[in-house]
This record gives C-alpha cells, structure tokens and sequence, in this order.
C-alpha cells in the first residue's frame, strides 16, 4: 500500500499522542503515490527511535552528536518528523519532482485547502433568516418619503454589508475549492484520500451559494442584459432644459456621457432602477445648485434616466425569462505565481453581472477543469456568448464528467521528468509537468538546459519550453540553474566579489591605458560577472544571478532569452552579459587622414563574430540605434526585436546612425582569448602611435623597451596555442614587422 501523509484540521488539534498537529504539518495518511522511496536527507540524534529532522538547524534537535543519514521516503519516516520540521516537509530542490509535490501540499497547499471552508466558521456565520431578511429589504425599493429615515438607512447599509460578506465568503470558498481540486487533478493518487474533504467542501460551498443567490434578483440580471444590448438612443440636445449646460455642443456631450454612466450601471449589477437613479446628478455635476436652469436640467436627467429605464424592461419583457439555454463557461487560468504574490480567486476578474449569473444559473460545475455548466434565459445567454469578457463562453449542453486518469498516465508528474534521477533515465516533459512545475515551484521561472534529438543541448527559459511542447516538441530537462553544482559556484562566487579597480570604468584609447593590463576589464567574462552582483543586495539573490548568467553564456542567441515583462533575466544578468558600452575598434579600422583616430589596419581575427545588439541596426529606418542598457531603451535588456549584427558588420560600413549617449550598441563579453586579442591590438596600435612622427604630442620614445614589447605581441597566439594559423595572422605579423624596422631606424637615430 503506498505510504500517505496527512494533515489534521485548520485549528490546533490534538493527536493520539497529545501532541499538536497543525493543518500544514504532515502525518502518515496521504499518499506520496510514485514517490515514495525517493531519498531524503535527514538528521538526528543517536537511537533507533529518535525523531528525525529535516533541518540540521532545527531548535528540537538538542544533541551535540547529531547523525546525518539518507534514507527513502516512507510513511514511517514521515511518522517520525518533529513537529518543526513536519511542518517544512523534506528538504529538496523547489525544482525536483518530490519538490513540486511537497510544494502542492505545503504552505496554502492542498493540506490547508482541505481544511478551509469546509463549514461554517464559528466567526463567520450567518442564521438562513437573517440572510433572508436582509436580502428582502434589499429587493425593496426606497421610499422617497423615507429618504431622511436614519434608522431604515442604517439597516439598508448593513444589509448591503452582509451582502458583500456573503458574497466574498462564497468567492473565496470557490477559489480555494478550485485551487484543492486542481492538485488532486495534478497528483491524482491523492483523489481517494482527498475525496471526503473534497464533498465536504462542496457541500459547504453550494450551502454559501444559496444564500448569496437570495441576494440576486434573477429578473434584475434579465433587464441589465437588455441594457446592455440598448444602441445608443437619439438625444435632445435642443431641449431647452438643458441650457444650462451651455451651447448646443456641450449639451451634447454632456447627454452622451450621462448616457454611458447610465448603462455601464445598469448593466453591471441586478439592482432595481432606484438604485441608478441619482445619476441624474452627474449631468449637472461641477455646476451650482442655486444657478438658473440647474432643476429644470435636473428634471430633464430624470425623465431621461427614466425612459431608458422603461426601454430596458420593455425589452426584457418580450423574452421568455425561463432558463432554457445551456451555456459552459470557462474561467481564466490562474497566471499568478507563488513567488509573484498571493493567489488569485478562481471567480476573481469577474464583473458583478457576471458573478450574479454565476450564482444563480450555475448546473454544475467542475472546478479543477475551471468549468461551470449554466441554463440561463436566453438573453442573458446572448450577453454572455458576445461578451469580451474574462469569463469564455460557448453554447453548449452540459459538460461532459472529467475523464479519470490513472496515475501511471505518463502527463503526471513522477521522478525521473525534473532532476531527480540519473540523466539516462530521464523522461520526456509535457506541458502537464510544466504546469506542475509553474504552479507549484516558486523557483519555476529560471533558465534550463534541455536535450532533444532535433536541436541537441540546449539552454531555454521555461516559457520557450512551454511553447516547443505545444508544438510537439520532444525533449527532456536535463538541469535548471538552481541544479547547478555548489562546488563551483560557491568558489565563483568569491571570485567575483567587486573590486575597486572594477568601479574605474572602461580603459579605452592610447598611451598609458593601452599599456596596461586592465585595459578593456570591463568587457571581458570576469568584469560581467563582477558587473552581475555589484548592485544586488543579498547573498540569495547574488547567488542566483550568477547561476542565471552561467547558463545564459552558452545561449547562440541571447535575444532568445526574453521573455517579456518582468522576463527571466534581471537588468543585472543582462549586464553581466554584455558590455556596458561599445567597443574601441580604431586599431582595426583602415588608415585614413585623422591623425587624432587614425586607423591601424589590424585584423579583427578571432574578434570579427563577436555579437553585437542594437535597439535599431538599420540607418535607413527611422529612429537610432540604442545600446540596450540605454535610457532611452528604459534599461530593459535585450528584446527579441532587436537587432543582431557582428563586428565585422561594424567595420564593414560607416553610415551608422547611433545614439551620442550611449554609443549605439552593446557586445557581448568578450572571452578571454577575445579579450586578450583586443589588448594586444591596442598595445600595438599604441606603439604605431609612438612611432608616428605626424603627431604633434607623442610620448617618449624608447627604442629598447619597444623592441620587446613587439617581441612579445609577435608571438600572441589564440588561447596560448602554439603555431595556430589564426585568422589574420600573416597581416598581424606584418604589421608587428614594419614598426621593428622604424624603432630600428630610431634606434640607430638617436645612436650617439
């Protein structure tokens, strides 16, 4: 039989051995289906009966001799928790299969879920006759003559509080009977175990149901459908009642607007007319009561509210008010995310219209699918198949019961999908595990590395993953950035630690810079690492934007990283990503007449693919082109719109249109092989500058210390490698060669 964890009611309660049990914290009742067995790490005190802890840190572990052991997960185990730690659950990875089941327990999960709304609170209780009295004198329309009549005011204004109450209660009971279902939908070895919980709630919730439908007035939700359906009717703008409102024009527009304000009321609610009728008051709004013409205006507003009024019953009147059309309804798809804040109601997002017909036409309804089955009368079914709203709507008879699924389906979630097994055994992913993964796991939205026989290894942020299942895609997740090995990033992590020397900014030009090895610091992998963290706050946070910036240098691509707002990637990985500005290419540019940015002719060799982004590559469209750290990019890193050239596209032409702020584009940090490359061209491109007799200022010339200098450029070599026949090598060495000979004819000129 597998092993089953359970939790005990919302309140402390107590269990058989007297000790508290929360509704979160785990016992041995519920089933742990395919993983039970999976190895979890505990710790403990010595003996065969001592409770077992999942934190080494735990207050109840009070012992100096503490036994850490890895042992698989099993009923028993779980009997044997603390009750601090029963609470946590097992210690894993957020992003493994057993991680993202215990998330659905844990927390506001399945556990707690079970326990909430299931009866009447002791705090939140309404008798049937109060509700029942409240929500009749709601239905009864105002009295005029008792406008000024404090007391029936105030037991109105209660009334309409214990409507809301009602109302809320039953929303949130909705939502978390929703959020239940839709777990044991997920993990449906749970459904046995879960099903008397369940019934419970759904008793409770139809209880809560009931009694907010007698707050709705089914004929009301009728007339605001007809509303709804009203075309805009012809105004009198050359009544002279309304000359007060001033020349024809404004009367107009002042008549349109009470129009809109009138309907948008009158089709949001189920409430009676003399619940809109002081919008007559809005088309005299900003204009003294005691000038001339306000009443008659006033008067005028009436009439007019009125006869819409009346053309709104008349048309719901010549329609059969009996429910006869079948109607399914879908609700949105929760898009929250447990890291992004709270989760939202399953009947959040729904206007008060719609929440009425929901209340009082609802059949059925099969939360963990989000479907409810309606009959409604066929006006009301008109407004809602042609409605935009966030509630999908077809025509249709009731829907057919949820198929049952075994657990063996190969769409649920079970070890070997995440990371929890050898990489030999791992199984396809599908858009059912995503689902799983999003839902539950806070740390979901990060990057992965996934293996398909179509695109080999490969690194994807989970929404690119979601769209390649959608299309058929085949593949497996092999690791997430939270997977990566501690070993090495623990050791990076101290590697990186700002310095000062980081905070100086780009060394770029001649002279003494171009001679100094911490030219260009700023562009290579180590100063986009240091970049990565030098902001952010937090060893967590640092931790994880090393992890995100390790596994984003491998992608081809890094446009394909963009998700879109707030995206994967934070402005600081982005920045540790790509350079902070553009590159000094004037050792690789053609000699030209500017003595001051002369050219030097070197090749580019192993710097010509270096990637460049852009906001706008193209000078003949409008708009320049943007770096995309720049603020008139909003510092939003890179977006699948821009655009991706090299630097050999950069030197290819000079019609560029880029901004002066920000230089027009970012590159890609530049590897070390790359980097070193980019000094050595600078070194040599400074001494050709040396050497230049055209320059008016030139540094001191000393023919020994050039000559070893050049020595040591003309045996540069990509990587280290000896004899390599790199790309621009012969051109590299010629150049290297020409100014030996002119420090040699300096040498000999300043001979004594």
């Amino acid at each position: 039989m597998a092993a089953r964890v359970s939790v005990l009611g919302s309140k402390l309660a107590r269990h058989e051995k007297g000790e508290f049990v929360r509704d979160r914290m785990l016992t041995a009742d519920v089933p742990l289906g395919p993983f039970e067995g999976t190895k979890i790490t505990v710790h403990s005190a010595k003996g065969k009966s001592a409770r077992l802890h999942v934190r080494r840190e735990c207050g109840l572990l009070r012992t100096t001799h503490v036994t850490t052991t890895e042992i698989p997960l099993s009923a028993d185990v779980v009997e044997r928790f603390c009750s601090g730690c029963a609470d946590w659950g097992p210690r894993v990875r957020p992003t493994s299969g057993l991680g993202i089941f215990l998330a659905a327990l844990g927390g506001a999960g399945l556990l707690h879920q079970l326990q909430a709304y299931v009866e009447p609170d002791e705090d939140v209780y309404w008798p049937q006759g109060e509700v029942q009295a409240a929500a009749e004198l709601l239905r009864s329309e105002r009295d005029p003559a008792n406008e000024d009549d404090d007391e029936r005011w105030e037991a109105r204004r209660e009334a309409g509080e214990l409507q809301e109450r009602v109302l809320s209660r039953w929303r949130r009971a909705a939502g978390s009977l929703c959020r239940a279902q839709a777990v044991v939908a997920d993990f449906p070895w749970l459904a046995d175990w879960a099903r008397p919980k369940l019934l419970a709630k759904e008793g409770y919730l139809e209880s809560l149901r009931a009694q907010a439908a007698l707050f709705v007035e089914p004929a009301g939700l009728v007339v605001a459908a007809a509303a709804a359906a009203l075309g805009t009717p012809s105004l009198p703008a050359d009544d002279h009642a309304f000359a007060v409102l001033g020349n024809r024009s404004q009367i107009s527009t002042g008549l349109s607007a009470l129009w809109r304000r009138w309907q948008y009321a009158a089709e949001d609610g189920w409430e009676g007319s003399a619940s809109r009728a002081f919008r007559r008051y809005d088309l005299v709004e900003g204009i003294r009561s005691n000038k001339k013409g306000h009443a008659e205006a006033l008067e005028g507003a009436r009439r007019l509210i009125q006869a819409w009024e009346d053309e709104a019953r008349a048309a719901a009147a010549v329609t059969d008010p009996t429910p006869t059309v079948w109607v399914t309804a879908r609700l949105p798809e929760d898009t929250e995310e447990p890291s992004r804040g709270e989760t939202r109601d399953a009947l959040d997002g729904l206007d008060r219209w719609t929440l009425g017909v929901v209340v009082t036409w609802t059949v059925t309804a099969d939360w963990s699918r989000r479907t409810l089955t309606l009959k409604v009368p066929t006006l009301v079914a008109d407004r809602l198949l042609a409605s935009s709203s966030v509630l999908s709507c077809e025509r249709g008879a009731e829907a057919a019961p949820a198929e049952v699924v075994s657990e063996a389906h190969p769409g649920f979630l079970r070890p070997g999908v995440f990371d929890d097994t050898a990489v030999f055994d791992r199984q396809p992913v599908t858009l059912a595990h995503l689902r799983a993964l999003r839902n539950y796991s806070y740390a979901a939205d990060q990057l992965y590395i996934v293996f398909s026989t179509s695109g080999g290894a490969e690194v994807l942020p989970l929404q690119a993953i979601e769209k390649r299942v959608e299309q058929g895609w085949l593949g497996v997740i092999v690791a997430g950035a939270s997977d990566l090995p501690e070993s090495l990033l623990s050791t990076w992590n101290k590697e990186v630690a700002p310095t000062s020397e980081a905070d100086e900014g780009p060394h770029f030009g001649h002279d003494s810079a171009a001679q100094d090895d911490s030219l260009g610091a700023d562009l290579g992998l180590a100063g986009g690492a240091q970049a990565a963290v030098r902001w952010v706050h937090g060893e967590r946070a640092k931790e994880q934007d090393l992890r995100l910036l390790a596994m984003a240098r491998g992608v081809p691509d890094l446009r394909s990283l963009d998700t879109g707002y707030p995206g994967v990637l934070s402005v600081a990985v982005w920045e540790g990503l790509l350079t902070p500005g553009p590159l000094d290419l004037t050792p690789f540019r053609e000699p030209g007449t500017d003595r001051w940015r002369r050219g030097g002719g070197l090749p580019l060799g192993v710097l010509g693919p270096v990637q460049i982004y852009a906001t706008n590559a193209d000078p003949a469209f409008e708009g320049k082109g943007h770096s995309p750290f720049c603020r008139h990019a909003r510092d939003r890193g890179l977006a699948r719109s821009d655009d991706l050239l090299s630097v050999s596209d950069l030197l290819a032409r000079d019609d560029w249109d880029w901004c002066s702020k920000c230089g027009g584009y970012s590159a890609r940090r530049l590897t070390d092989t790359q980097l070193s490359y980019y000094r050595a061209a600078h070194k040599l491109h400074d001494i050709a500058g040396r050497l230049d007799e055209e320059r008016t200022y030139r540094s001191p010339v000393e023919p020994e210390a050039l000559r070893k200098q050049l020595e040591e450029l003309a045996d540069w070599q990509p990587g280290g490698h000896e004899n390599l026949n790199w790309d621009g090598r012969w051109r590299w060495r010629e150049v290297v060669g020409g100014l030996r000979n002119r420090v040699e004819r300096r040498r000999l000129d300043i001979a004594p």
